[in-house]
């Protein structure tokens, strides 16, 4: 049950090129994570392009104003899954929406199933509803 939150510069993205994002990020969580279909949950927010900064840590590359930043809650995962997750991404938008492979970066929060409630304030992992 990831939590997928995109952080971008507002009026770059075309609401299409935003459903695609999502979709090919839902799909990639589904792959590379093992995640169920339906355990979709999703926000993207717009920033001026002065409020969405990203540095290069030190690396000497630069990003475009097409730069993305997903931060995902998400249960504990494998190196090897996260190393696929991030390469399968980047490859996937950079196909589909051209991006520069510079433009994604990606935060993993990792939580477990007692920090969800889904809906009406139970604790369905931890009263055994899930």
């Amino acid at each position: 049950m990831p939590l997928l939150h995109f952080h971008v510069v507002e009026a770059v993205w075309t609401p299409d090129q935003i459903q695609t994002m999502l979709a090919i990020a839902y799909d990639t969580t589904k792959e590379a994570f093992g995640a169920p279909d339906g355990d979709r949950y999703q926000i993207v927010s717009q920033h001026p392009s002065t409020e969405l900064i990203l540095g290069d840590t030190g690396l000497g590359f630069e990003r475009t104003n097409r730069r993305i930043l997903l931060s995902m809650r998400t249960r504990p995962r494998t190196a090897t899954q996260k190393r696929r997750f991030y390469q399968l991404l980047n490859d996937r938008l950079m196909r589909a929406l051209g991006i520069d492979a510079n433009d994604l970066m990606i935060n993993l929060v990792t939580n477990t199933d007692e920090d969800w409630s889904f809906h009406a304030g139970h604790a369905e992992f931890l009263d055994g509803e899930l």
